[in-house]
C-alpha cells in the first residue's frame, strides 16, 4: 500500500512539471515556448505591417501603456487563450508570443510582471496593453494611460541577456524620425534585383523595395525590406534573414 500511494505521489508530480504547466515550459535557450498561434514572422493592421521579433532576449523599450478591460473579456486572443481582465496579461505588438516581461510605471515607481499573449495595441504613440489587473496593480487604470518600461525576462524572472551574436548596429538615437530597413543586395541590374524582391516576397519576407539610387558609374538597385518600427525589431529581422541564407542582410537608415 505504501508502494502504491508513493507511485502515485511520483505520477502526480511528473503530470504537474513540478508546478509548471506544460504550455509554459521553459525550453531549452530559458525562454517559454512559442505558441503555435500569434507568432507569423508579420503581419498587417490597419494598413501597417508588423515585424514579429524572433527572440525577446535582452529586449526593453520605453513609452505609453494603455490598458483594456471588460469589453475583451471572455474573447480570444492572438495565442488562442481567453482574455481574462483579472490575470496578469498585456499585448505587444513584436514581441514573440508569450513572453514575461516586467513594466515599471515611469511615473509612480510601480513595477508589475505580465505574460504577453496578444497582439497590440495599434493606436499611435502606445507599446504595450495592459490587462485590467496589471493596470490596477500599476496604478494605470484612473489616468488611462502611463510612462513605462519594459524589460523581457527569463525563465528565472531576471532581465534576460541579449545572445552574443545579437548587435545592435545603431544607436536609437542615430534613427529619430528616420525609416529603418534592412538591405539585402544592391544591384546594377534591375532584373537582379526584382529576382530577389520575388525571392523574398515568395517567402512570406515583406514588403519588399527596390530604391533606384544614382551613381556616378550608373544606377544602382538596392533592395530592402521594411520599414521597421525600431531598432530592437530591425535587429530581430537581420537575424532572422541570415538565418535563412541572407549573410548581407544590413540595417540602412533611409
Amino acid at each position: 500500500m505504501r508502494i502504491l500511494t508513493l507511485i502515485f505521489i511520483l505520477l502526480s508530480l511528473v503530470a504537474c512539471n513540478f508546478g509548471v504547466p506544460l504550455g509554459q515550459r521553459a525550453g531549452a535557450s530559458g525562454s517559454m515556448e512559442k505558441s503555435k498561434r500569434g507568432n507569423p514572422s508579420s503581419y498587417v493592421v490597419l494598413g501597417k505591417r508588423y515585424y514579429v521579433m524572433d527572440s525577446a532576449s535582452g529586449f526593453k523599450q520605453r513609452g505609453v501603456a494603455s490598458w483594456y478591460g471588460p469589453d475583451f473579456h471572455g474573447k480570444s486572443t492572438s495565442s488562442g487563450e481567453s482574455y481574462n481582465m483579472h490575470a496578469m496579461t498585456a499585448a505587444h505588438k513584436t514581441l514573440p508570443i508569450p513572453v514575461m516581461v516586467r513594466v515599471k510605471n515611469l511615473d509612480n515607481g510601480k513595477t508589475a510582471v505580465v505574460k504577453v499573449n496578444d497582439r497590440g495595441p495599434f493606436a499611435k504613440g502606445r507599446i504595450i496593453d495592459l490587462s485590467y489587473a496589471a493596470a490596477k496593480k500599476l496604478g494605470v487604470v484612473g489616468p488611462g494611460t502611463a510612462n513605462v518600461e519594459i524589460t523581457a525576462l527569463d525563465a528565472s524572472g531576471q532581465a534576460s541577456r541579449a545572445p552574443a551574436a545579437r548587435a545592435v548596429p545603431l544607436e536609437a538615437s542615430e534613427v529619430d524620425n528616420s525609416q529603418l530597413y534592412i538591405q539585402l543586395g544592391s544591384f546594377g541590374s534591375k532584373a537582379n534585383a526584382r529576382k530577389l524582391r520575388d525571392e523574398l516576397t515568395y517567402k512570406n519576407e515583406k514588403p519588399v523595395v527596390i530604391r533606384t539610387v544614382k551613381t556616378d558609374k550608373g544606377s544602382l538597385f538596392r533592395v530592402q525590406l521594411g520599414p521597421l518600427l525600431d531598432v530592437a525589431e530591425a535587429t530581430s529581422v537581420q537575424l532572422r534573414l541570415k538565418r535563412k541564407g541572407y549573410r548581407n542582410a544590413q540595417i540602412v537608415v533611409n
